[in-house]
């Protein structure tokens, strides 16, 4: 059990359109669509732990509307977040418009908790410590984590020898001799008192911080570049997002991910890893947002260079494609054997991916290709062909199918077109019915995986 203790709050989500400005105001009027409440702050944290399959214990003090808060927590005991009807919830409101945010307002309480709820989460802690693996510390400077309760906490977890991982804010000294400090680069160089422009002041930086707290680690997220590690040694990591859509969260997801990873383990580059590519998957999402395992192991292959995350299994298909239709993505599907891969086929892919902005293939399966070809075919299996089609960067997805046709792949999919070979005009295109639209290409006159065939039988000259 991981135990969680911070300013636990509410991401209240208002999603709407506009395209109008306000009579009264040169402002955007805004149509709301839509209105949910997510976990926040430490509440986001205990939530990346829930996807993970984690179980949380969660430490805090909540205000009069806590109601609100503790329907999101369904599943999680709630005993240990006590309740100080003095104080406000913490409700941060975002208006997205469009996808994008276009502003926020907060309710809260700042004021430090009083030392009878500083007695009661240090008390509670310490009753169930022999059962926690990890604390962390989700520190949004709003109160509960004050200097006097974060110093017992940090010395209760060394007296039990308990790894304790911070995500700090603002007072530093309160850090003093924790496990693990977790600053990004802004609060870095805040903490150590110095503009941080190059690797050489990051580093002087990381080193003087480590050393002035009295840290066994310090792990400094860079955003963009990554992250850097100081301990026994240096150490630092690159990025591996390609596409930020919302960096909302993507801190407490990367606490998340390190505490999941080092309740078990003592490899702190692997522990980087993991959580560099789990801050990936949630970058890629709009607001507060979870990774769970299966996406950060999708993730963490596109680090080690394999292709296999764009084969997708059929069952998978359907919530990739809502996905990326949220975002906007136009959506081309083709279909084949793609028994070998030939300049025909990688032209005619070139000029489908042309069409729009994801290219999901649907392959016939070895049996599929057999029902189809004779029993004599396929010539590559099945997982090969995905994989070569894979390596094509015009390829964004591909996904084997069992069936003769991939009509049922296609309403899976829906897609904006479907693309066939120019041999299909005047025929029936399977799936026309569900696209919206059809489009015919020419093949590369001469190229074909038949011909190939019969040139290494030397039937063809």
């Amino acid at each position: 059990m991981i135990a969680v203790i911070g300013d636990i709050m509410v991401d209240h989500y208002l999603w709407g359109k506009s395209d109008r400005i306000s009579p009264e105001a040169p402002v955007p009027v805004v149509e709301v669509v839509k209105e949910e409440d997510r976990l926040g702050g430490a509440g986001n944290v205990v939530n990346n732990l829930l996807a993970l399959n984690k179980e949380v214990m969660v430490l805090g003090v909540v205000g009069k509307s806590y109601k609100r808060l503790f329907r999101l927590l369904d599943g999680v005991k709630k005993d240990t977040l006590f309740i100080d009807p003095l104080r406000e919830s913490i409700i941060k409101s975002r208006v997205i418009v469009n996808n994008q945010q276009v502003i926020r307002y907060d309710k809260e309480s700042r004021a430090n908790i009083s030392k009878e709820f500083e007695d009661k989460i240090l008390n509670a802690l310490e009753k169930e410590i022999d059962n926690i693996e990890l604390i962390l510390l989700s520190d949004y400077a709003k109160g509960v984590l004050t200097p006097t309760l974060t110093q017992n906490i940090i010395e209760l977890s060394n007296r039990y020898n308990k790894k304790l991982i911070v995500d700090p804010k603002k007072d530093f000294k309160k850090y003093k001799n924790s496990w693990m400090l977790k600053p990004n680069k802004k609060e870095l160089s805040i903490a150590a008192n110095m503009e941080i422009n190059s690797e050489e002041e990051l580093i002087e930086a990381g080193w003087r911080v480590k050393r002035e707290l009295n840290l066994k680690y310090l792990l400094v997220t860079l955003s963009n570049e990554g992250m850097a590690l100081f301990g026994k040694e240096y150490i630092k990591i690159p990025t591996i997002a390609k596409e930020v859509f919302d960096v909302t969260g993507a801190g407490d997801t990367t606490l998340a991910a390190l505490g999941y990873f080092l309740a078990s383990s003592d490899n702190l580059e692997e522990a980087m890893h993991f959580a560099n590519a789990a801050a990936a998957v949630v970058v890629g999402k709009v607001g507060s947002a979870t990774a769970t395992i299966d996406e950060i192991k999708e993730a963490q292959r596109k680090i080690d260079n394999s292709v296999e995350y764009k084969i997708i299994k059929k069952d998978k298909i359907k919530n990739l494609v809502w996905q990326l239709k949220q975002k906007g993505k136009k959506i081309i599907f083709t279909n084949g054997c793609f028994d070998i891969l030939h300049l025909g086929h990688v032209k005619y892919l070139q000029k489908a991916k042309s069409l729009g902005d994801i290219l999901i293939i649907g392959l016939n399966s070895n049996e599929s290709v057999k029902r189809l070809k004779g029993k004599s075919r396929p010539i590559n299996d099945e997982f090969d062909r995905a994989y070569l089609l894979a390596s094509l960067e015009v390829v964004d997805f591909v996904v084997i199918f069992e069936e003769d046709t991939p009509y049922n792949l296609i309403k899976e999919i829906e897609p904006d077109i479907l693309v066939k070979g120019a041999d299909y005009k005047n025929k029936e295109v399977i799936g026309s019915d569900i696209a919206k639209e059809v489009k015919l290409i020419e093949f590369v006159e001469g190229k074909s995986t038949t011909n190939i065939i019969k040139r290494a039988k030397g039937e063809l000259c």
